[in-house]
């Protein structure tokens, strides 16, 4: 009798000790972590959460809000494979993946009709976001990057998928992230010789078109001496023509240019530089980027680099100068 007792007591702890690790090994597969996990387009994103712990962090009661870019997108940065991810510097894998998480739930789309509306990460980095309708479609970018999936919803928050990965800004000032670029040297040296440092260091923001230093050498203004020898008044007038009052993104002009493909943009100086969309040649109808042409220009002026942004600002690379006259 006592030992059918103690069978019986060993059985009903066993049972119990089992239905227990049961329930608490159950994985909630409704969280933001696990429905990224299951995403066959997020495998670099997932990849990347999971080596920084943010997987673990966002399984949390939340809500937090995860931008999460496409495969693709992380290709485009860069990172082509999850195994890029892996051999990747860790702490700036962190730094671009703690930018990509929001504290709450935000439903971009029910944000008014304004462009570049200010958020924080998580973390406490500035994301920029503009709700837009263009022709038949309603358009959300964040920091210029076009949301291709919306309010993905999870238990615990929401999930927006981005066609770019959104790089963190290291630079408080436009100025600082010309001066560190090797590329921009001439340029900055331009700014200097204009006076023009101390506004570009306000409270902003700005946008700064930048010729690279092939474009300043084309122009004539191949050296500090050149730049130099340069008359101040007309110096700061042509530097002016690369700088406009506001932040903008090259989706912002895609989003705001008309059936025409062209629109103007107000410079600093007062003039006017014509913005011509560039179509996306992988879909019919729809854009993916810009050239631009001055008033003295030619030929039309390439982007080599976009978005870059900045605390106050965002700066975009060009291959030409913007020229007021020919």
């Amino acid at each position: 009798m006592k030992n059918f007792k103690y069978i019986l007591l060993l059985l009903t702890i066993i049972a119990f000790g089992c239905k227990k690790e049961t329930v608490d090994d159950v994985k909630d597969n409704s969280k933001i972590s696990a429905i990224i996990a299951d995403n066959f387009n997020l495998s670099v994103f997932n990849t990347a959460l999971v080596r920084t712990g943010l997987a673990k962090q966002i399984d949390q009661e939340g809500p937090f809000t995860a931008i999460a870019p496409s495969d693709e997108a992380f290709r485009l940065a860069g990172y082509p494979t999850t195994t890029s991810i892996l051999s990747a510097v860790p702490a700036r894998i962190s730094a671009i993946m703690n930018y990509h998480i929001l504290n709450g739930s935000y439903e971009f789309n029910k944000l008014p009709f304004l462009f570049n509306q200010e958020i924080k990460s998580a973390n406490g980095g500035k994301l920029f976001v503009t709700h837009w309708v263009k022709g038949p479609d309603t358009v959300l970018t964040i920091n210029g990057s076009r949301v291709l999936s919306q309010n993905i919803k999870a238990s615990n928050g929401l999930i927006q998928v981005v066609d770019r990965v959104l790089e963190p800004y290291t630079y408080s000032y436009v100025t600082d992230a010309i001066a560190s670029d090797r590329n921009l040297t001439l340029f900055y040296q331009a700014l200097q010789r204009a006076g023009l440092i101390e506004t570009l260091n306000g409270k902003g923001p700005y946008t700064v078109f930048a010729a690279n230093n092939a474009a300043m050498t084309a122009f004539g203004l191949s050296s500090v001496e050149a730049i130099n020898q340069m008359e101040p008044a007309v110096l700061l007038r042509l530097m002016r023509y690369h700088i406009i009052a506001d932040r903008r993104f090259v989706y912002d002009y895609i989003l705001s240019t008309g059936t025409s493909g062209k629109s103007e943009q107000s410079m600093l100086d007062g003039n006017s530089v014509q913005v011509k969309l560039k179509p996306d040649p992988q879909v019919s109808g729809a854009f993916n980027g810009i050239e631009l042409l001055g008033t003295g220009n030619t030929a039309m002026v390439q982007l080599d680099r976009r978005d870059q942004l900045t605390g106050n600002g965002v700066v975009h690379t060009i291959t030409s100068m913007l020229k007021i006259t020919q």
